[in-house]
């Protein structure tokens, strides 16, 4: 028998229909809500694909049960900019010509975007520590590194 879940997703409010509690927050994301972000990586929370801030707090969503989310915040990243208003570390991710194949985008820019609202100006170890765990197999580490620094005001 399904339960509805309120989750707040990207500043607006939705009622799902949830048969399992268990059932991580990246379904009903994708599944119930059509959003093609964040995405399905690894499915152990171990690449960073399906990273979304929960009250600010970058966090996987392929592990969190969606029954453990009502009365939080959610931010995806289409709730984290626009195209005709990026997010300082959007805009940087362009300046930087960052991606690739653009698959793990949503994990470093999430990631990313919680570094520096928590710490405005992170060093550089900072920004490795906090990237330490994703996953990128294009190779395009370091230019994420400089987008981050970009976006902080550094270069």
């Amino acid at each position: 028998m399904s339960q509805l879940v309120s989750l707040s997703v990207n500043g607006q409010s939705h009622q799902i229909p949830v048969d399992d509690p268990h059932m991580p927050l990246l379904y009903a994301l994708r599944d119930d809500l059509g959003l093609n972000n964040p995405r399905f990586g690894c499915g152990l929370a171990q690449c960073g694909a399906c990273t979304v801030l929960v009250d600010g707090v970058a966090s996987r969503s392929c592990a969190i049960p969606v029954s453990a989310l009502e009365g939080k915040k959610i931010t995806t990243i289409h709730g984290l900019g626009s195209p005709e208003k990026p997010h300082p570390l959007q805009a940087a991710w362009i300046e930087e010509q960052v991606n690739q194949c653009g698959y793990c985008i949503n994990g470093w820019l999430m990631e990313g975007a919680a570094l520096l609202a928590k710490t405005p100006k992170p060093t550089e170890a900072q920004i490795r520590q906090t990237f330490a765990s994703l996953i990128c197999r294009c190779g395009t580490h370091n230019a994420a590194l400089r987008a981050v620094q970009r976006a902080s005001g550094q270069i």
